[in-house]
């Protein structure tokens, strides 16, 4: 992962000074996803892109990162606005360390706003989408409650608004537990919907003022 100078940061604030909004997709890309889903979910981050590229000022406002996670954790995109973001090729393998994942999107959201600061960039409460088919597998318990634990803190000091989306057969009595909002099961492998939501969203969020609350239109692509 390139560290960029903090040169590069300046010009590329001074030539977009808008305020951000950071978006962390958190993507399960372990050994159940392959096959279906996992072909389901890359032509979602397509539409995804597609669709937030349409927005002049979302597409100036809003940066997304990409981590995954299996047996292994991975930022596979830093944060980029939508016009430097290329959708990922996304391989299914592996166990499901979702909770090194967590921690790790929430280092991330934590470095990024650091560097807003640094750069006088004002930003929105970021967003982290967390993608599932499953439950936390092959890592201590301890790191799964420590990332719940500090979930919850980060989520209660609007430090962070986390999502997170169950697919097929994921554990959602266990998800709900790691996390604060009620998760959303996704309706069959309804991955475009969920995105273009996603973009909608975000839109939103990017039009309104940066410590406003905006009402998300309803997810019609899951159940609660």
């Amino acid at each position: 992962m390139n560290e960029s100078m903090p040169l590069e940061d300046a010009v590329e604030f001074a030539e977009n000074p808008e305020p951000r909004c950071p978006c962390v997709l958190l993507l399960d890309t372990s050994g159940s996803m392959q096959g279906e889903p996992i072909a389901a979910l890359s032509e979602g981050l397509k539409t995804f892109k597609q669709d937030l590229a349409r927005d002049p000022l979302a597409a100036r406002r809003v940066e997304l990162a990409v981590v995954t996670f299996d047996s292994e954790v991975r930022v596979v995109q830093d944060f980029v606005t939508i016009d430097q973001f290329t959708p990922p090729e996304l391989k299914a393998q592996g166990q499901t360390f979702m909770g090194s994942a967590i921690h790790r999107a929430l280092d991330l959201v934590q470095a990024r706003k650091a560097k807003y600061r640094a750069n006088g960039v004002a930003y929105y409460r970021p967003w982290v989408f967390m993608i599932t088919d499953g439950e936390p597998q092959g890592e201590p318990e301890t790191v799964v409650e420590q990332a719940s634990q500090r979930l919850k803190s980060d989520e209660s000091n609007k430090r962070v608004a986390f999502f997170a989306v169950g697919v097929e057969n994921a554990a959602m009595e266990k998800l709900a537990r790691i996390v604060v909002r009620t998760p959303v099961k996704l309706i069959g492998l309804n991955f475009v919907e969920m995105f273009v939501w996603l973009s909608r969203s975000m839109e939103r969020v990017a039009q309104s003022k940066t410590d406003e609350q905006v009402a998300l239109p309803p997810p019609g692509w899951g159940t609660v």
